[in-house]
């Protein structure tokens, strides 16, 4: 079975730092574009960042510029999103999503992928 699944999800403080890690099963992740992107309740669907298959290029979402990374580890056939200086407003289920030889550009603001994962609460409170 093809799948990807998120984890490392949770409440969290504003300010407080996570990391989700998605990992995929059935498929290996070498030569296809990851993304994370999130969903908040009444809002759209946005991409939050985006890594290249092949060259490792990055891309980000002006509202989580330096305070994301995005990350891949092929060998584990994992990405990870690591989340630091949370705000309330990142509060959103996160998911991932995985594109063969895609562009980020076709990933994150087209959105279009082959696999998403079911996703992973985030929520930043006091």
């Amino acid at each position: 079975q093809l799948q990807l699944v998120e984890s490392g999800g949770g409440l969290v403080q504003p300010g407080g730092s996570l990391r989700l890690s998605c990992v995929a099963s059935g498929f290996t992740l070498d030569y296809y574009a990851i993304g994370w992107f999130r969903q908040a309740p009444g809002k759209e669907r946005e991409g939050v960042s985006c890594i290249g298959s092949s060259d490792g290029s990055t891309s980000y979402a002006d509202s989580v510029k330096g305070r994301f990374t995005i990350s891949r580890d092929n060998a584990k056939n994992t990405v990870y999103l690591q989340m630091n200086t949370l705000k309330p407003e990142d509060t959103a289920v996160y998911y991932c999503a995985a594109m063969r030889g895609a562009s980020l550009f076709r990933l994150c603001v087209i959105q279009q992928a082959g696999y998403w994962g079911q996703g992973t609460q985030v929520t930043v409170s006091s």
